[in-house]
């Protein structure tokens, strides 16, 4: 029973205390970055305050406070524009370094740390030629700015009825299926 309430107060923390970068919990748009919310990096230590290795309401409720104060740099009680600024930017930092270590940890197929120009190669290389044979629509074997605006274009409609295709490399990625 114990287990099942922190788990709840777990979840019910992150979605009270979903902390957008520029707005600070408004429910605008206000910290919104391609349609994500920016959030600060939660993990169970720095959500643990008092490090007991338990979660408390108390603890959760405590958070967006805390997270306003480690902002608030000269403790003036509110956010400059520097201050936003600069957590907004080691929020992407932040990001950025977590995306970095997924990249490596999904394509590093030596296992040897760092990435070859052959192990980022979508589909070892395959997914360029499929994506070149999606965008050639009359199968000539060259792409004209025409074919091109035309493949941008579905692609557009496609992300439009909820991102089809988007990302899926096995399906073409961005460009998705194209009958010719």
């Amino acid at each position: 029973m114990k287990t099942k309430f922190i788990i709840a107060a777990v979840v019910a923390g992150l979605a009270a205390t979903s902390v957008s970068a520029a707005g600070f919990g408004r429910g605008d748009d206000a910290g919104r970055m391609g349609g994500r919310m920016m959030q600060a990096p939660m993990d169970f230590a720095s959500l643990d305050t008092d490090g007991d290795g338990v979660l408390t309401l108390e603890e959760l409720q405590a958070m967006p406070a805390a997270r306003f104060a480690e902002a608030d740099t000269d403790g003036s009680g509110t956010l400059s524009q520097d201050e936003v600024a600069a957590m907004v930017t080691a929020q992407m930092e932040q990001m950025a370094a977590n995306r970095a270590q997924m990249m490596i940890a999904e394509r590093d197929t030596d296992g040897d740390g760092v990435l070859s120009a052959e192990e980022l190669q979508p589909n070892n290389g395959q997914g360029l030629a499929m994506m070149f044979a999606r965008l050639d629509a009359d199968a000539d074997g060259t792409v004209t700015a025409e074919e091109f605006q035309t493949a941008q274009a579905q692609m557009g409609q496609r992300m439009q009825r909820g991102g089809e295709g988007h990302g899926d490399h096995e399906r073409g990625g961005f460009f998705g299926r194209q009958s010719h």
